[in-house]
């Protein structure tokens, strides 16, 4: 098929109360690098009400153009009328690929302009690349369980899509007073012309384990053998000032809540110090927790997949090195050399 109108990459910047997403800072670098490769344009698509300011960040993180529908009725994010907006540049403008981040936010979003196009959606992705002669986007994910990855491909509709996870690509470093071109867009659209109505907004007032924000993880998994082992790791933790982590083993046995599972099912996380203890390397953690500044594996089966993605690996038991480290760290480090440690990394 001839698909030679279609032409950009496209990145669709999820905005809440005045900030940008850090996922769609992160697309931002991934499209860089896409658009480079494809010798075209990289863009932002900003949908919200007094957002035009926003650019700035845009432009500062590598995007060459911005579209902007800046009105009342993009307020509060509602699928039917960020969909309508979107899908209004896509057809005016006709983008070779849009990705957006798998938020909430974006996942709705992106099936929703799917079905309207209509065209393909990759899900979840993990990783990105273009074909530089061709622009067939290869967006790949981890599949069935997560035992392979599959590389996705969308060869006869346009744009391709994709939506990624937080973490797992890389913001550029801001350029500081880099501009670009802003294109302004209105689209006809009345309240009424809106099923879905926002009444009020409740925001959680419950504390909620935010790993993703920790700068050491120490995770543990089913090679621990029980709840009790487990401890093991939260003891580790506590003498490090870091946060704790787990398999999804270890979750679905009970040992831990699931707000603090890594991997394709839980968190994606990139800590400066990562400690997996017990856990085996199954892609799908792996994925969650890949781009960690410093990774360190103990596991006594030397032939674990984790020693293939870790920096250092210690292969033995457990319950015979972690007390050994913990009693170390204790008389080594007080927690700010800790963290003073980890900031080097």
């Amino acid at each position: 098929m001839d698909f030679k109108d279609y032409t950009g990459v496209w990145v669709f910047i999820e905005e809440k109360d005045g900030e940008i997403a850090p996922v769609s800072l992160e697309l931002l670098g991934a499209g860089r690098k896409l658009a480079d490769k494809r010798g075209c344009e990289l863009a932002g698509v900003l949908i919200g009400e007094n957002i035009k300011s926003l650019t700035k960040t845009i432009f500062e993180y590598g995007a060459d153009t911005a579209y902007i529908y800046d009105q009342p009725i993009f307020k509060h994010y509602r699928t039917e009328s960020f969909m309508k907006a979107l899908l209004d540049c896509s057809y005016k403008y006709k983008p070779e690929i849009i990705l957006y981040g798998a938020t909430s936010t974006g996942k709705d979003l992106a099936s929703a302009v799917a079905t309207d196009l209509p065209t393909g959606l990759t899900a979840d992705t993990t990783e990105l690349d273009v074909e530089e002669e061709t622009g067939l986007l290869l967006a790949s994910r981890p599949a069935f369980g997560g035992n392979i990855m599959a590389t996705i491909l969308c060869k006869k509709y346009r744009p391709q899509m994709a939506t990624v996870r937080a973490k797992v690509m890389k913001a550029l470093a801001p350029q500081s007073g880099r501009t670009g071109k802003i294109i302004e867009e209105t689209i006809s659209l009345k309240e009424e012309d809106i099923r879905t109505k926002v009444l009020e907004i409740v925001k959680e007032t419950t504390k909620k384990v935010r790993i993703d924000e920790a700068d050491i993880i120490v995770a543990g998994g089913k090679g621990l053998g029980s709840a009790e082992g487990f401890q093991l790791v939260h003891h580790l933790a506590e003498t490090l000032g870091g946060a704790v982590g787990a398999s999804r083993d270890v979750v679905e046995a009970g040992w831990i809540a699931h707000p603090h599972q890594v991997g394709q099912t839980g968190v994606t996380v990139t800590p400066k110090i990562y400690f997996a203890i017990g856990i085996s390397g199954a892609i799908q953690h792996v994925v969650g927790m890949k781009n960690s500044g410093l990774i360190i594996a103990i596991n006594k089966d030397p032939e674990a997949p984790i020693f293939q993605s870790c920096h250092y690996g210690i292969v033995g038991d457990a319950f015979e090195i972690v007390p050994i480290l913990i009693e170390q760290f204790k008389k080594a480090l007080s927690r700010e050399e800790v963290e003073s440690y980890a900031g080097e990394v």
